[in-house]
């Protein structure tokens, strides 16, 4: 999803806090970024069936073949229509190459089976030098929607966010025909951000007007 910002004017400032944070290893990142506040994080109930499944911070680099393969068809799923849909369209390569991302963190969840059946991925950086950690994705499978994972998912984000000073914001980007998740991030507390971009006039009466939301959660420091 973040790779709809292209046409929206990016600076890099100084990141050394953000580049620390990024440096570290999948374990020191939970125990120091993630700080989840149970030992049993790594294990979620749907509350509707009662069913396990287990969960796992990994960066993209650690990310299996078939792990990373089944991320990107669960992306397939739950998005490509509205990719096709929209001004970019559906180009998986390219997709593809951004979910590899080496500071991508992502967030998995398993079935007892080893299926994925949800994930996140998350990186903090800087969006218009402005320090925030950025949702690329979040994506469940059909029958995970509405048990209470996906404000679970989004709750990791909020402690990341909390616990990497000066980081003091949530970031995501989302398609204005998705109604269903910008209702959701909505009932989150998250807001269109300002630097989303807004349509505007354009040479000989044409009018650009985006297709996507860039929306935003204030979060309170934990440190």
């Amino acid at each position: 999803m973040k790779a709809l910002k292209q046409s929206v004017k990016r600076r890099r400032a100084t990141t050394n806090p953000i580049e620390r944070a990024n440096q570290k290893d999948d374990n020191t990142f939970v125990e120091e970024h993630l700080c989840p506040s149970m030992p049993t994080w790594t294990e979620w109930i749907n509350p509707k069936t009662q069913d396990r499944f287990s969960l796992s911070l990994t960066q993209s680099g650690n990310l299996n073949a078939d792990d990373l393969d089944a991320c990107f068809r669960l992306v397939e799923e739950t998005s490509r229509a509205d990719y096709e849909a929209s001004t970019i369209g559906w180009k998986p390569s390219k997709k593809l190459a951004e979910m590899k991302s080496p500071e991508l963190r992502y967030i998995i969840v398993k079935d007892s089976r080893g299926r994925v059946r949800a994930f996140t991925s998350l990186m903090p950086t800087f969006e218009e030098g402005e320090p925030v950690v950025y949702c690329y994705e979040i994506h469940l499978k059909p029958e995970l929607q509405g048990t209470g994972l996906g404000k679970t998912l989004m709750e990791f984000l909020e402690s990341v966010a909390a616990n990497t000073p000066p980081i003091e914001k949530v970031m995501l980007t989302c398609f204005l025909s998705n109604q269903r998740a910008l209702a959701f991030y909505k009932k989150l507390g998250f807001k269109r951000d300002e630097i989303s971009p807004e349509p505007r006039k354009l040479r000989f009466g044409k009018e650009f007007i985006p297709d996507y939301v860039i929306m935003s959660k204030v979060i309170r420091s934990s440190r």
